[in-house]
């Protein structure tokens, strides 16, 4: 992978690819959990995406919400 600046990046594997109209939600497996991404269908293309292919979830936020009952 190329140097990026962000500090959250985690490798792992596509594990399903679910496709709409015009976004694709990807499941990537990270040592056993799942981290689930909404990108459209037009970059999972470009990025060569299939099921088992190696990527890295690159996670940039500024701020992570909790709630509970």
């Amino acid at each position: 992978m190329k140097k990026i600046s962000a500090r959250n990046v985690f490798e792992g594997a596509v594990k399903e690819i679910n496709e709409g109209a015009t976004t694709s939600h990807v499941l990537i497996d990270v040592n056993g959990n799942t981290i689930t991404t909404s990108i459209t269908n037009e970059s999972v293309e470009e990025l060569g995406l299939q099921v088992g292919k190696k990527v890295y979830a690159v996670i940039k936020s500024s701020e992570v919400m909790v709630a509970v009952d």
